[in-house]
């Protein structure tokens, strides 16, 4: 079954702890207080039991995306969520959080400075410690109170884990896959109004996977992230009257492709066919809004599908970036 007790939990960090050299399934270890007093550890993998061990991870400094409007109060506390699109649930595939092919490997813990893993985090986390304005969202599955923490030795024990990408795992771990259960962690620099995130995958899972069950879908490994053939490079998400909303794509690859049977979705899982249109190498391609498919001012994603259903590329916007009525998005 999918992860249990999932949501994101809005707290500040009060110390951290690495124990990669000390036990063979390591976790970078974050103990969080909310603003009433509850006290949680955050357990974040850092090394993978299944081969190849490290991790995937992308770090993006300045996050834009319309998750961080539905984001409960910085620190109070933890909010389950439900698994499912329009809510603050994550999932890395269908929310367009970031392009996978950002994606690197980068091991655990290795000698020197800021080249692993644990020194990732601790970059991150350091400073949010250092200045208690800074608050931490943190999303995962949230383990049972137990008698006290085995880390951080609070009572009662309390904490997240499963802050990873929760879907597409070898047959071993399948039984946690599930859609809109994502893990991940973003920090909110509220002095510099700035949105910083971090997100985590294994190289054993797979970027393809079913809508309903989060199952990883042929072919399933390796599953390296790779260059998208095609990609949305553009969008007029705030029209001004009687112009439409329009999407633009571009053909990256070195070989003419045909839309026919292609789709784009917007963040509401509204659907566009796109036309039987023959797009050349480097050329690009605007379509109006239609359909039913709505993008609007307000927030929302854009996702290319192929043919078989499968996404090819995604983007998402914010409130703040579709304030200006006519200006035409790139991404």
């Amino acid at each position: 079954m999918p992860v249990a007790n999932y949501g994101v939990l809005a707290a500040r960090a009060v110390e951290s702890t690495r124990e990669a050299a000390q036990v063979s399934t390591p976790h970078y270890q974050i103990h969080v207080r909310d603003d009433g007093g509850t006290d949680y550890r955050i357990a974040v993998n850092v090394r993978s039991q299944t081969t190849p061990p490290n991790l995937l991870y992308v770090a993006i400094d300045d996050f834009h995306h319309p998750l961080t409007q539905l984001l409960p109060a910085a620190g109070s506390g933890w909010h389950p969520e439900p698994s499912r699109a329009g809510t603050a649930s994550l999932d890395f595939i269908r929310g367009n959080l970031f392009d996978p092919a950002t994606m690197r490997v980068l091991p655990a813990d290795v000698p020197g400075l800021n080249n692993d893993l644990e020194d990732l985090l601790d970059h991150y986390v350091q400073r949010a410690i250092a200045d208690r304005t800074i608050g931490l969202y943190v999303f995962g599955q949230r383990w049972p109170t137990d008698a006290g923490d085995k880390v951080f030795d609070f009572q009662p024990g309390n904490g997240v884990h499963d802050i990873h990408m929760n879907q597409g795992n070898d047959a071993g771990h399948a039984g946690d896959d599930g859609v809109w259960q994502d893990g991940g962690l973003l920090l909110h620099l509220a002095s510099e109004n700035r949105w910083v995130a971090v997100f985590l995958a294994f190289q054993s899972q797979a970027w393809h996977t079913d809508d309903t069950t989060g199952h990883a879908l042929a072919p399933t490994r390796p599953t390296t992230p790779h260059q998208e053939p095609m990609r949305i490079s553009a969008a007029l998400v705030n029209p001004v009257a009687p112009a439409p909303e329009t999407v633009t794509l571009v053909n990256t690859s070195a070989a003419p492709i045909n839309l026919q049977g292609w789709h784009l979705s917007d963040r509401q899982q509204n659907v566009l066919p796109l036309p039987d249109t023959e797009l050349q190498p480097g050329t690009s391609t605007t379509f109006p809004a239609a359909n039913g498919f709505r993008l609007g001012a307000d927030g929302g994603a854009i996702t290319l599908l192929d043919p078989s259903g499968l996404k090819v590329h995604g983007v998402a916007y914010t409130r703040k970036q579709a304030s200006v009525p006519g200006q035409t998005l790139t991404f």
